[in-house]
């Protein structure tokens, strides 16, 4: 399961990582957001250990979503070492995703 990241965690989780980390940003109203949901929920299994895939709620959390400029959901960002580093809207077959954080291993 992807973990859930707030904008009281985002900083601490998403940019301090030493790692690759995968961010969704979504919203329960959004009919492509579900279908873009399990995906990433497959990633975070797969690349447990080596990279950090989470979701932010943006119904909840709107403080990182403006920042990085998040106007259409689903978009994924890709983060590296606190930048960003790729941005995936609307919704891509799995491999997308895969490919971004194989890119950064």
């Amino acid at each position: 399961m992807a973990l859930e990241i707030t904008d009281a965690t985002f900083e601490e989780t998403v940019l301090k990582s030493d790692k690759p980390v995968m961010v969704d940003f979504w919203a329960a109203w959004c009919g492509p957001c579900r279908m873009v949901g399990p995906i990433i929920d497959e990633i975070s299994n797969e690349y447990e250990g080596k990279a950090i895939v989470g979701k932010v709620d943006v119904d909840s959390n709107q403080e990182f979503a403006a920042k990085y400029g998040v106007r259409n959901i689903p978009t994924v960002l890709v983060f590296q070492n606190g930048e960003v580093v790729g941005r995936q809207v609307g919704v891509a077959p799995k491999n997308a995703y895969a490919d971004a954080i194989d890119a950064l291993l």
